[in-house]
């Protein structure tokens, strides 16, 4: 039998056949893949949460959320042209801290707030850190959280997993988590599972 009376086989067939209509592309072309994104890499920012260096009291706001007071207002600088203004706010500072409840395992304010400064973290081999530090701080003791957060699979995002195509932005430990009550009471990270064949469809694919 000579090679041009032969036919291929089945499979040899498919793959050419395959190949022919990949040559062609999309029949619809808002299908195609887009383009590789090339160029520099964009950068990833870590998002700074509202509630750093702010303590909730008892007051709230019309929406009943907890109004907030900044560390440096009775902790920040008495020489400074508000210093005046800071010393009379302090009132009753055992009482207002009093009203904290700190459940970080058997953690006390000192094992994170420094002693002189507390408007400032420390590290547990004494180094002082500023509040905007303060992942620093959770990192010493929370590693297997950290590395996860390194690689991505811990913490949250939005933005781009391609760099190339444009910026990311991060979760801050505190966007999760209180630092005071660190245990994490959020919800779902997606939204439930929809049975399609119990919910009405609202018209919108």
């Amino acid at each position: 039998m000579s090679l041009l009376s032969s036919r291929p086989s089945p499979a040899v067939f498919a793959c050419l056949l395959f190949a022919a209509a990949c040559g062609g592309g999309y029949a619809d072309p808002s299908r195609e893949f887009a383009p590789a994104p090339t160029g520099e890499r964009h950068g990833t920012r870590i998002h700074t949460p509202e509630t750093l260096g702010v303590v909730d009291t008892e007051q709230v706001d019309v929406h009943g959320t907890p109004i907030g007071v900044a560390c440096e207002t009775c902790h920040g600088d008495p020489d400074a042209p508000a210093g005046a203004a800071m010393v009379a706010a302090r009132g009753n500072p055992d009482g207002f801290h009093g009203s904290l409840e700190l459940e970080h395992g058997a953690l006390s304010c000192a094992a994170c707030h420094d002693d002189t400064e507390r408007s400032r973290l420390h590290l547990a081999d004494g180094t002082s850190l500023p509040m905007a530090a303060a992942m620093d701080l959770c990192a010493q003791c929370h590693g297997p959280q950290t590395r996860d957060y390194r690689h991505g699979s811990h913490g949250g995002m939005t933005g781009h997993w391609d760099l190339r195509a444009g910026p990311r932005e991060r979760n801050h430990c505190l966007d999760c988590h209180d630092a005071h009550q660190p245990a994490f009471v959020g919800g779902l990270p997606v939204a439930p599972a929809v049975d399609r064949s119990r919910t009405p469809s609202s018209g919108v694919h």
